[in-house]
């Protein structure tokens, strides 16, 4: 009886091939794969590997996948062996009907009607009726090296791709099935799915076409669009990018989550060839179970913005029923703003290495992003927080692993619970000058930069308190780090009203006024963190450019023994600061310079 190769496909899918031998073998963690002593002849030392979907004894020579497994440790033939793993995953074996046969030619057929699309669509992309497409595609920084290890193509006009495969013998009712047609309402094909944009085929783990993704050009909508649901193509089981980085991963790259194609065209063109993403959905179960085949700790890397974060807690909530001691997650966050194409082009590969070595652990990224939905202003929402972190633990199936995780959420929320509060010394009222020179401007812009940003001032206080101050934006300082020192959390409009209540409305309406010079954009309320962050150490550094270079290696060694997310952004707005020193760029402040 034959067995249909995606079938096969699945049932190694389904089962880690680790946990089958495991149940036969004892085994041990090397590295990213396992190790043992062979079944298949008496050994001492273990020279029997288990890799992701095969293994290897370099002592005897054996070697096979889950399959020859079973048939040698068991003495099954080889349907025998597949009946058995088919139980196992809960899959019923193809019964050998013509049905079955036809559909599996069927199958076969659509993937050679989509390899043809493929070519016809990269084909196209270097015509002049794919200039425009090929021109955005080398302005976002693509290499024609990557448009072709990729299979980038283009969608071209109305009728072009019908007529071309038609030529080729391929009919209407094959492209429908295909994806490439839409269906009427009678189901009978219509027009082309993909018009006139930038395509990007989809393959699935044998690097076989199963679909298309497409984007548009210029201002239309989606933005991006996705082929249908085929009887070869779904979009929950499947990863952009997985094909060429499965290879990848098994030869040490880092296996990194993204979410869009660009982010991972843009990634392996910058070196970082374990990059994947789902297809604008969601992280599934079943992509996940396929990330953990490769790894047991992916890095997710979504978009540094509100909707990066939500779907960064949509995936961690999916994968917390499948955690288990040996499969988690880390979380790599970027700057607000940035996702990893646009990050790796504007910063470079260093800095994406940066991010991807500063990644958190999953239980810490939980409660940051549960934490950053949850107000605590009252008794009654910081019970309603602590309730929400308990039923988060309880959703994992892993009892073990659930106590712990129960454990440290709690005892994150408990420390948060426990900040001292004191009464803050009264202060002096101070006159306010009008600043003359670039020096005092200088000084002012740290200042506001601080009162729109008082997050950032456990990471600068010290360079602050270093500068010598005019006693008016002295006494604002002190002010300021007095308030900080009490603060339940370091919130702008918190800090304004506190220094208006303590009397220093004048110094504070000063230091933030467009007068005698206008506010560089980055020390204004509209910043982004990171760009107020970077933005304040470039200033400092003209000042203090030795105390900036000092702080630089600081934060290098600070990162390097204990690498988190604070201290990565630091060391990356400091390293941004130098950068913008050595390029000599303006400080923004205009005729003060």
């Amino acid at each position: 009886m034959a067995v249909s190769p995606d079938f096969l496909e699945e049932l190694r899918a389904r089962i880690p091939l680790a946990g089958l031998i495991g149940t036969r073998v004892p085994l041990q963690r090397s590295g990213r794969n396992w190790r043992g002593c062979c079944p298949f002849h008496a050994e001492k030392t273990p020279s029997f590997y288990v890799y992701d979907d095969h293994y290897h004894c370099f002592g005897c020579g054996a070697h096979g996948d889950a399959v020859s497994f079973l048939m040698q440790t068991q003495n099954l033939a080889f349907m025998e062996a597949v009946t058995e793993l088919a139980r196992q995953a809960g899959l019923a074996v193809p019964k050998p009907a013509p049905e079955a046969e036809a559909a599996e030619r069927r199958r076969l057929a659509l993937s050679e009607v989509l390899a043809r699309a493929e070519a016809a669509f990269t084909r196209r992309l270097f015509l002049p009726e794919g200039a425009q497409a090929l021109a955005y595609l080398k302005e976002r920084g693509i290499t024609e090296e990557t448009i072709r290890r990729f299979g980038l193509g283009y969608a071209p006009r109305r009728g072009a791709l019908v007529a071309e495969l038609a030529r080729e013998g391929v009919g209407l009712e094959e492209m429908a099935q295909a994806g490439l047609l839409r269906q009427s309402e009678d189901g009978s094909p219509a027009g082309e799915f993909f018009l006139e944009r930038v395509m990007f085929p989809i393959r699935d783990r044998r690097g076989r076409v199963i679909g298309f993704g497409g984007r548009v050009l210029g201002t239309g909508q989606p933005k991006y669009l996705n082929g249908p649901e085929t009887p070869i193509f779904s979009k929950r089981r499947a990863l952009y990018g997985f094909d060429l980085a499965r290879e990848e991963v098994r030869q040490g790259a880092k296996l990194v989550v993204v979410e869009g194609y660009m982010d991972v065209i843009a990634l392996h063109q910058a070196g970082f060839k374990g990059a994947v993403a789902p297809l604008g959905t969601a992280l599934s179960a079943e992509q996940l179970e396929l990330l953990w085949r490769l790894s047991p700790v992916p890095v997710l890397c979504f978009d540094g913005d509100r909707a990066g974060a939500g779907a960064a807690l949509r995936a961690l909530e999916t994968a917390l029923p499948l955690l288990t001691p040996s499969r988690s997650l880390r979380i790599a966050a970027l700057p607000e703003g940035e996702d990893p194409d646009s990050f790796v082009r504007k910063k470079g590969a260093g800095a994406f290495q940066l991010v991807l070595d500063g990644a958190e652990a999953l239980v810490d990224a939980l409660y940051r992003l549960l934490r950053a939905q949850a107000p605590q202003s009252t008794p009654e929402q910081r019970a309603a927080f602590r309730a929400k972190l308990e039923e988060t633990a309880a959703r994992i199936r892993d009892r073990g692993l659930a106590k712990e995780y129960r454990r440290a959420l709690l005892a994150r929320y408990f420390e948060e619970q426990r900040r001292p509060i004191r009464p803050a010394p009264p202060l002096p009222k101070a006159a306010t000058p009008t600043p003359e020179n670039a020096l005092a401007e200088r000084q002012r812009i740290l200042a506001a930069v601080l009162l729109h940003h008082p997050s950032l001032l456990p990471d600068v206080e010290e360079a602050w308190l270093s500068l010598d101050l005019p006693p008016w934006l002295a006494a604002l300082r002190k002010a300021v780090l007095a308030w900080s020192a009490t603060a339940e959390t370091l919130d702008s409009d918190a800090l304004i009203t506190h220094l208006r209540a303590s009397g220093m409305a004048n110094l504070e309406a000063q230091v933030r006024a467009a007068t005698p010079f206008p506010l560089p954009k980055f020390a204004g309320p509209d910043a982004e963190r990171t760009e107020a962050q970077a933005g304040w150490w470039h200033i400092f550094g003209l000042l203090h450019r030795a105390r900036l270079d000092a702080e630089v290696a600081v934060a290098q060694r600070d990162f390097a023994a204990e690498p988190d997310l604070r201290r990565q952004q630091r060391l990356l707005a400091l390293v941004e600061a130098r950068a913008r020193l050595a390029r000599g760029e303006p400080d923004g402040i205009g005729a003060a310079v």
